[in-house]
C-alpha cells in the first residue's frame, strides 16, 4: 500500500481538485483500489463526492478516539475502487485535541490506523491525502504515514516562498517516518505567459526541488466539474487538464521505484 501525500503551504495551489483526480485516475484507468483521505477541516473532496456529513464519522475520530476502527469512517464513492474517508470542521477540533492529549503518541495515529486495515485484511493498492493549506498535527500525521510527498504549485511568488518550509517539514517528519520524500512538484492552472514560462523555468532550476515534466494547464472545465461532483475523465475526458493529470499519474508511476 502506497501512501501518497499532496500538499502545499498555500492555499488556492488546486490540491483538492488534483488529489481526487489522481485517485480516480489510479482507480479508474490502472484498476488499483484506492482511498483518498479528507484531510483538510474544509471537507472538498468529501463534498465533491457527496460525503461531507457531521453525523457520520470522520478522520477527526481516526486521529482522536482510542481504538477507533477506521473501516467505520470509510464511504463509496459510487465509482469502481475509489473510497473516501471524509472530513468536516470537526478536525478542527481534533487538532487541538490531538495537541493536548499525550498520552498516545501523536503524530502516528493516521499510520497505526492505516497500518490497521491492512491488519483487517482490507488493502488499498494506494491511499491519497488532500491537506490543508497548513501544518498542524494532521498534516504531520499525513506526513509520517506517507511515502511520497506530491506538491502542487501555483506560480507566483507566495507558493515559491513555502517551498522551504514545507520541505523542513519533511524532514522534520523522517524522525518518525525514514521514508517520507518529495516525489516531486507540478504546476497547475498554468498558462503559456511570462509569468508561468519564467516560474517554470525558475522551478526547475532550483536546487533540491524535483519537478514534474507535466504541467496541468488552466481550463474552465476544471471549476465546471466541482459544481457537476465528477471527476475531469467522467464530466469532460477532451479537456487539456483531464489529459494533464493523466500525463501527471503516468509519470509518477512510471517514476516509482
Amino acid at each position: 500500500m502506497r501512501v501518497i501525500n499532496i500538499i502545499n503551504l498555500k492555499g488556492g495551489v488546486a490540491k483538492s481538485i488534483s488529489a481526487i483526480n489522481i485517485a480516480y485516475i489510479i482507480a479508474a484507468h490502472y484498476g488499483k483500489r484506492v482511498l483518498l483521505i479528507d484531510n483538510d477541516k474544509q471537507g472538498n473532496a468529501s463534498k465533491f463526492f457527496g460525503l461531507h456529513d457531521y453525523g457520520a464519522p470522520s478522520i477527526a475520530d481516526v486521529l482522536t478516539v482510542k481504538d477507533f476502527d477506521i473501516r467505520d469512517a470509510i464511504r463509496a464513492t459510487g465509482y469502481d475502487g475509489l473510497d473516501v474517508l471524509p472530513a468536516n470542521m470537526n478536525l478542527l477540533r481534533a487538532n487541538k485535541e490531538l495537541l493536548m492529549d499525550a498520552s498516545r503518541p501523536q503524530q502516528t495515529r493516521l499510520a497505526k490506523a492505516l497500518a490497521g486495515l491492512v491488519d483487517a485484511g482490507v488493502v488499498y493498492d494506494d491511499v491519497i491525502i488532500d491537506n490543508a493549506p497548513d501544518i498542524n498535527l494532521s498534516a504531520i500525521n499525513a506526513l509520517v504515514a506517507c511515502h511520497d510527498v506530491l506538491i502542487p504549485i501555483k506560480v507566483d511568488q507566495f507558493a515559491f516562498d513555502g517551498l522551504e518550509q514545507l520541505a523542513e517539514q519533511i524532514r522534520d517528519a523522517r524522525e518518525f517516518n525514514p521514508r517520507v520524500q518529495i516525489a516531486g512538484c507540478f504546476i497547475t492552472m498554468y498558462q503559456r505567459n511570462n509569468v508561468c514560462v519564467q516560474g517554470a523555468e525558475w522551478l526547475a532550476g532550483a536546487p533540491g526541488i524535483p519537478m514534474f515534466k507535466t504541467m496541468i494547464r488552466k481550463t474552465v472545465a476544471v471549476d465546471e466539474s466541482t459544481f457537476a461532483g465528477q471527476p475531469l475523465h467522467v464530466y469532460a475526458p477532451g479537456c487539456t487538464a483531464a489529459r494533464d493529470y493523466a500525463e501527471l499519474v503516468a509519470e509518477y508511476v512510471g517514476g516509482i521505484k
